[in-house]
Formats: C-alpha cells, sequence, structure tokens
C-alpha cells in the first residue's frame, strides 16, 4: 500500500489535531474514544502489531524507532514491508492522562529496514 493511501485511510479517525504532514510523515493526535477504530485501521493495513513483545526487535528496526522517539511500555509498534518497496511503520503513543493518543505513521526510507 502507498503511503498516501495509509495516511488516507488513518485520516479517516477523526483527530483532535493534526501535528505534520507531509510527504513521508504523519503525526496526529485522537481521542482515546477513537483508539478501536483506529487500530481496527491500522491492523488492516499493518496487521498485528509487532510491539508490544516479548522478543527483541532486530537492530536496525529499534535504530529506527528510536530515531522517532523510541518505544515505552503501553505503546504499540505497527511494521510494513512488502515486495513492492513500500515500507512504514505506525506508533501509538496513549497519553499518560488516558485521554489521547498520539499516532506516527512513517515511510521507511528504502534499505531502512
Amino acid at each position: 500500500m502507498e503511503f498516501d493511501k495509509i495516511k488516507a485511510e488513518v485520516k479517516k479517525i477523526e483527530q483532535e489535531m493534526t501535528r505534520i504532514d507531509n510527504d513521508n510523515y504523519f503525526e496526529a493526535v485522537i481521542a482515546d474514544v477513537r483508539l478501536e477504530g483506529l487500530v481496527a485501521v491500522l491492523e488492516g493495513i499493518f496487521g498485528a502489531p509487532v510491539w508490544p513483545s516479548d522478543r527483541k526487535l532486530p537492530k536496525d528496526t529499534e535504530k529506527l524507532i528510536k530515531d522517532a522517539g523510541g518505544l515505552k511500555k503501553g505503546q504499540t509498534l505497527y511494521l510494513l514491508n512488502n515486495e513492492s518497496g513500500c515500507s512504514a511503520f505506525a506508533m501509538l503513543w496513549p497519553w499518560q492522562n488516558g485521554e489521547r493518543i498520539t499516532v506516527k505513521i512513517s515511510l521507511i526510507p528504502k534499505g531502512g529496514i
């Protein structure tokens, strides 16, 4: 799936704020009540999350995710690598107040993972 199509699907979920929206990165804030719909969209695109997991992420994935802010307990990572060369990730960062979630979606440069 092309990155623009991934963004378009995610944008169907009502957002409280769009922080960044460019050719290879999208970041927005959604209300927690929209999380179930967002997860359904992300799992339809990316499949099951790769984090949280009891398995370690590959080193190249860890570096990429670290560059995007890293992952902590309670956060979620989706990863898409496909034969068409389109690779992307999505991260969900719940806020401490439990009312909002930051969603980060990024195109992975060729050879990035």
